[in-house]
């Protein structure tokens, strides 16, 4: 069975808003008294044992009868909290994560709801329902596929909101092709493959760059006067001081910013997700280089044009497909791929250029038997050769 999840935007009405609005806080309210919880028994008694996910379920029964109001939300959300919060601890104990912190509503809000008793459906093709909601209109590229498990409902900082419906499928394999490709990733194209074919890298961010700009300024022009204001309100000692909320140009500038960057990340997942699928229904085995992208970002002329590439999610979408319908992904150490010739197998150790007059070199002659090579073709090629040879 492969687990898939689908993203889509829904449209709820005023009613619809005010009962998620509820939801979010008191999801959010049940993590923090929690939080505080397992904080104030740690310090009490520093042997206590941790209060797993079960546990805080039997406490959440108190919780609910100290504050009534809890009751009027979706009662499975308020377990997904306190799961989500046993498994931020767990993966704090094993050193994965910081210490879990307490959520504020400043920040995007979200909450779980699970699948029971069919409290979840998707109608039609516009259409959802969803607990304690009701009919909800929604939009999307396509629709859930299989059993629904559970759905995440979010609310994005550029005020949309959006759920993600979890589906337990089928086995998804694809028929085997038989063919075997390998890929050198790059910042001329996103991807270039050993059998020649260049994936470009399409600059999604120049069409929006003035527009973005202007609202960048006025957000930041906004956000200063309004500090001042509140400044002056704390100064004056003035009985109820304003908020960053009261300020209606300030936030109508920083959801428009938040929107526009939503717009570019949107555009630019849709490629990879189309190029990934492609991929992976065309081979049986994709070998690709595995680079320190977190190292290369230090490089401040490089970072802009790396984090547009978006290669860690290139890769991560290029390794769950490949789970799901049964093809492998095989990644490599990317080290002198460019410099070896793939048909003498020869290191020719940059032609004898320093670095930077390396990397301006998209094409070369192999000293040693004159073959003339495109580099990154070469690369794809290399990084192939090797991933073959570990299998």
């Amino acid at each position: 069975m492969v687990l898939k999840a689908v993203k889509m935007r829904i449209y709820p009405n005023s009613e619809q808003r005010d009962r998620l609005m509820q939801t979010f806080g008191c999801a959010r309210f049940v993590w923090n008294q929690m939080l505080n919880m397992q904080i104030e028994r740690q310090k009490n008694n520093p042997e206590a044992k941790f209060v797993n996910a079960f546990g805080m379920n039997n406490l959440l029964k108190r919780l609910k009868e100290e504050y009534p109001w809890l009751k009027q939300a979706e009662s499975t959300s308020l377990q997904s909290a306190n799961r989500n919060l046993a498994d931020a601890f767990q993966r704090f104990f094993k050193g994965q994560n910081k210490f879990p912190h307490f959520k504020s509503r400043k920040y995007a809000q979200s909450y779980n709801s699970k699948c029971v008793n069919h409290n979840i459906k998707v109608i039609d093709n516009h259409h959802i329902k969803l607990p304690k909601l009701g009919v909800v209109y929604f939009r999307s590229g396509r629709l859930p596929q299989g059993k629904i498990k559970n759905v995440t409902v979010r609310l994005t900082v550029a005020n949309q909101y959006c759920i993600t419906v979890l589906t337990e499928c089928e086995n998804q394999t694809l028929a085997k092709t038989g063919k075997r490709v390998g890929g050198d990733l790059g910042l001329k194209s996103l991807l270039n493959l050993s059998d020649g074919y260049k994936e470009p890298i399409h600059h999604f961010e120049d069409k929006y760059r003035k527009k973005l700009h202007h609202w960048e300024k006025l957000r930041s022009r906004r956000y200063l006067l309004a500090k001042q204001a509140i400044a002056w309100d704390y100064h004056n000692k003035v009985l109820a001081p304003r908020q960053l909320d009261d300020f209606k140009n300030y936030q109508k500038a920083r959801v428009m910013v938040a929107k526009y960057r939503q717009k570019i990340a949107n555009q630019r997942l849709d490629q990879l997700q189309k190029f990934t699928t492609k991929l992976v229904k065309q081979y049986d085995i994709i070998v690709l280089e595995k680079l320190n992208i977190k190292g290369m970002l230090k490089n401040h002329k490089l970072a802009r044009a790396i984090t547009n590439a978006s290669w860690s999610k290139l890769v991560s979408i290029l390794q769950y497909k490949c789970d799901w319908y049964g093809k492998k992904l095989i990644q490599v150490n990317p080290a002198y791929t460019s410099q070896i010739c793939i048909n003498c197998e020869k290191s020719n150790h940059r032609l004898g250029l320093n670095k930077s007059e390396w990397l301006d070199v998209r094409e070369w002659d192999c000293p040693n038997c004159g073959t003339h090579l495109d580099r990154d073709i070469n690369a794809a090629q290399v990084i192939l050769k090797k991933g073959l040879a570990t299998q």
